[in-house]
Order: structure tokens, then sequence, then C-alpha cells
């Protein structure tokens, strides 16, 4: 299958099991390296990051609840899906960086107020030095994940490891001018970096579970896309009050398209079944409903999202 290809439901859902259980499992592993490293060095750098990456640990396990959650099939009571608990699980991915931000600030400006030197600096370097090394690969794993699956749970996640990725390399700056300079001030320094880097994380990853919780259009490429796959069938013309949303994995659309009004209600069906084939080739993960109107005959249609409404 080309990298490009979408996707199978089922596929797309053990990717982001996957690779959220990685997350968990370098989390765990990094909290307790850090920790025992903080205790022996005493730097306010890894104990920023020992902060950050506890949270992350909170985050990460929260997101692989929330992945296995919204990938479970609709129910009576849920209709579309679960997908919007990947929102949730961002949302509250957000509000724990922005809480870690507020820590690490905290102690930093302690550390400029009151410098301290380092003891066993180099334990700390090389445990920072794991730390990059382990973030990175992290990171590159969710990237391939996203690329397949636009999981908005792994993007929340992966957006608070890319802000740790550049904390980690503040800290190694700050221990290092400390263990070896003995500068002990730029340890406070790269603490107080680390703090603007996790709030400006927070706030991204903010913004992306803000899209999908306020039902937020796809991106006009997609649209496009959409309308251009219906309108391949030369008897569908006119889509129009399309709607589009995310819910998790799934894709949501909804439209209205014209078609010849002495088609019969059986060539009218397999004429629109085909179109839902097209799309979904295109969109494994989408809920489509198509509704046709006779060209040239149809009533403008009422409702509170009326066609009157949508052009005001």
């Amino acid at each position: 299958m080309p990298s490009d290809a979408p996707l199978s439901p089922d596929r797309a859902a053990a990717l982001t099991r996957g690779v959220t259980l990685m997350s968990v499992g370098v989390a765990a592993l990094l909290v307790t390296a850090k920790a025992a490293a903080w205790l022996a060095s005493g730097s306010v750098a890894l104990l920023a990051s020992l902060a950050d990456s506890s949270l992350d640990l909170l985050a990460s396990t929260l997101t692989f609840f929330a992945v296995r959650y919204a990938a479970v099939p609709p129910d009576d009571d849920h209709r579309f899906g679960h997908g919007k608990a990947e929102a949730f699980a961002s949302l509250m991915q957000a509000g724990l960086v922005f809480a870690s931000a507020a820590l690490v600030g905290q102690e930093a400006i302690r550390s400029l107020l009151n410098p301290q030197p380092l003891e066993a600096g180099g334990w700390a370097l090389a445990v920072m030095v794991l730390s990059t090394v382990m973030t990175f690969v992290l990171i590159s794993a969710q990237t391939w994940v996203l690329k397949r699956t636009q999981s908005v749970a792994v993007s929340g996640d992966r957006a608070h490891y890319a802000s740790d990725l550049a904390s980690n390399m503040a800290a190694l700056a700050g221990i290092g001018a400390s263990a070896w300079l003995g500068l002990a001030g730029l340890d406070g320094a790269a603490a107080l970096v680390i703090a603007v880097l996790l709030l400006w994380g927070a706030i991204g990853v903010f913004r992306e579970a803000a899209v999908q919780l306020m039902d937020q259009e796809l991106p006009a490429a997609d649209r496009a896309r959409i309308v251009d796959l219906v309108t391949r069938d030369p008897r569908l013309t006119d889509v129009h009050q399309l709607r589009t949303r995310a819910s998790g994995p799934y894709v949501h659309m909804q439209m209205h398209v014209d078609l010849d009004p002495l088609l019969t209600l059986e060539d009218a069906h397999r004429v629109i079944v085909e179109a839902e084939r097209r799309l979904l080739e295109a969109f494994p993960m989408a809920d489509i409903l198509i509704h046709p109107d006779p060209r040239g005959l149809a009533e403008p249609h009422g409702g509170a999202f009326s066609e009157a409404r949508s052009a005001e």
C-alpha cells in the first residue's frame, strides 16, 4: 500500500493505539531517569524537565485511553460515534501543560533569585541527552502515524512532546553551563525558557482541540476534493449546502446535489451510492449523507441551517 493511501478504520485505530502506548512507555522511563538524576544533582532545569515529563506521563495516559474510546463504533446513545473523546483528551493535555508551565516558571524564578551550584552535573547531562534522543524518536513515530490517521489526540500529544524537545535542548544548555562553566544562574534561565516553550505548546494544543469541539469545517482543499469526487459523474451537479466536520478519527460530511428529475428512484439511488463509494475511497473514516435534488425543480431548503440563512 502506498504511504499516502487512505487506511482502513481498523488499521488507523491500530496505529494510534500503538503510538500512544509508545508515548506512555517513553514518558514513564523519562520520569524515572529524571527523578534519579535530579535527586543526585539538584538542577532546577532538570527539575523543570521532570515536572514536564510527569505531566507528559499523565497526558499520554489520558490519550492512551481516549484513542481507544474514540474508536468505539457508534451505539444507540452516540449515533455520531465517540470521536470527540480525542478532542477532550487534547483539551485536558493543554490544561496539564499550562499547569506544568506555571510550576516550571515558579521554580525558574526562584533559581534566578537564588542560584545554587550543581552536583553530579554529568549524570544530569546524560539523562537530558537520553531524554532528547527518546523524545525525538517518539515525535518521529507520531509524525508518521499522523500522516496516515489525522488523529487530533496524537497531534496534541506530539505538540507537547515537540515542546519537550525544545525544552530538553534548553535544559542541556543550562545544565552544561552550570556544570562545566560554573554559571549557576543559567540553570534557572534555561528553566524559564522551558516554561515559555511549554506555554506556547499548550496554546497550540488548545487551538487544535477547539477546532474539533466547535465543529469547524474541514480545510478548503478537503472540501474541494469532496466536490470533485462527487461531480466526477456528470449526472451529479451543483453540490451545495456542503457541511463537514471532524470528530476524532471520523469525518462527517453532508451535502445536497442536483440530479436529472427524469431519473427513476432506483437510478438516482445507484448514482448516489456510487458517489459515496468514491468518497469512501478517499475518506475511509467518513460518515456521508447526500440529499438529491431534482435539477431546476428543487425548492429552497428550510430549517435552522437553511440556504437562505447560510447566504446571509
